[in-house]
């Protein structure tokens, strides 16, 4: 028998959803930083087996207030994970406050797919606790299972993968084997320099840009290595930003692309020429041609 299905995490900002997924694939599909609200798109990881197909997908954290159309569009991704889920997987940070008022709580309360209650960073946490907590979200929601993780050291990450397997109902393979999921290279490189961005820039600056790929071509160095040849450009919200994402003397803006470099050598495992130009396009959070055009879809 095959077994496949659709295995959608949700949770909140910084819960650890994409050092989850990316665990659970074993490839680095998601851009994983400390700072909250990192990944902005829902992003299909793909793992098959002999007799099983996964399809994981990583979404944005829900926002309860949110302050920009884009957000408003994070949150529709979430949204999205209800009604295509084999199975839901809820990940909790323990060392956080939640209440039964919670919209996530509110909507999985009434949520008819299987659901697996995750406990994430539970290293950080004591016995007690992690049993009061437990306890606590077992009054609000009906799950078939509970695990204790810690995404970031991979504990309990097995075991997790073993039930999610024995979860999935019998169907076919939704993707090819090889494929590891439903995003491009180009997508994959925009997020490693807005995680660049994230690392090396502080306050709102990370939270005000976002990156466009204007031209990826393949091509070879002069001693004939591969060679990904890449122009992207980087648009700020405001114009007092644009000087800061620059730095003195282009100082800053020259480290942000010799580490994005670095990380899409690993990540493509070829060369990379790197260029970057820094655009203002005001309010751009709240401009809906513009979103279209950075990927956010209604």
């Amino acid at each position: 028998m095959h077994r496949s299905g659709f295995v959608n995490i949700i949770g909140r900002p910084n819960a650890g959803k994409s050092t989850l997924m990316n665990g659970l694939i074993g490839e680095r599909m998601s851009i994983i930083t400390a700072k909250p609200q990192t990944t902005r798109h829902r992003i299909f990881g793909i793992v098959t087996g002999e007799d099983f197909q996964i399809v994981f997908s990583d979404t944005p954290g829900v926002i309860e207030d949110p302050n920009y159309k884009m957000q408003e569009m994070m949150n529709r991704y979430v949204n999205t994970t209800f009604e295509d889920a084999d199975l839901m997987i809820y990940l909790i940070d323990p060392q956080e406050e939640y209440s039964e008022d919670d919209l996530l709580v509110g909507k999985l309360r009434h949520n008819k797919v299987p659901l697996y209650l995750v406990f994430n960073k539970s290293d950080l946490m004591s016995s007690t606790k992690l049993k009061e907590i437990n306890k606590q979200f077992k009054k609000w929601l009906k799950p078939e299972k509970v695990f204790m993780i810690s995404a970031l050291k991979g504990d309990g990450v097995p075991e997790l993968l073993e039930a999610i397997k024995e979860q999935l109902p019998e169907g076919p393979k939704y993707f090819p084997d090889e494929q590891l999921t439903d995003r491009s290279e180009r997508f994959f490189v925009s997020e490693i320099i807005r995680e660049q961005i994230l690392e090396q820039y502080h306050q709102e600056i990370p939270y005000s840009v976002e990156v466009d790929i204007e031209s990826f071509q393949d091509s070879e160095t002069k001693d004939g290595q591969e060679l990904a040849r890449i122009s992207a450009l980087i648009y700020v919200s405001r114009k007092s930003q644009k000087p800061i994402l620059i730095g003195k003397g282009g100082k800053a803006i020259k480290e942000l692309g010799s580490q994005a470099r670095k990380r899409m050598e690993e990540f493509l495992q070829r060369k990379v020429f790197l260029e970057l130009h820094v655009k203002i396009r005001e309010d751009w959070r709240d401009d809906e041609d513009a979103l279209k055009r950075f990927g956010y879809e209604r």
